[in-house]
């Protein structure tokens, strides 16, 4: 896994308002192996662990993803 970039502020304000709206959006994003997923999402919440921040977003069958935020390629909604 390649080093954590923090995002900008307003970018991850934005992350957080969503998630505590629960706003669903499409989401795009590359996972470790570099392969780039496009999936409508719900926000749920922005976790840290091992400080990297997580969007944790699920699916409409509740599938949970947890995506790092450096990794997403699209803006989260009213950005």
């Amino acid at each position: 896994m390649s080093e954590y970039i923090p995002i900008q502020c307003a970018l991850h304000d934005s992350y957080e308002l969503a998630c505590m709206r629960n706003l669903i959006d499409s989401v795009i994003w590359r996972d470790d192996d570099g392969h780039i997923h496009r999936q409508k999402l719900r926000f749920l919440t922005i976790s840290i662990k091992n400080s990297e921040e997580f969007l944790v977003a699920a699916d409409q069958d509740a599938n949970q993803f947890r995506i790092r935020l450096d990794h997403i390629e699209s803006t989260p909604p009213g950005y």
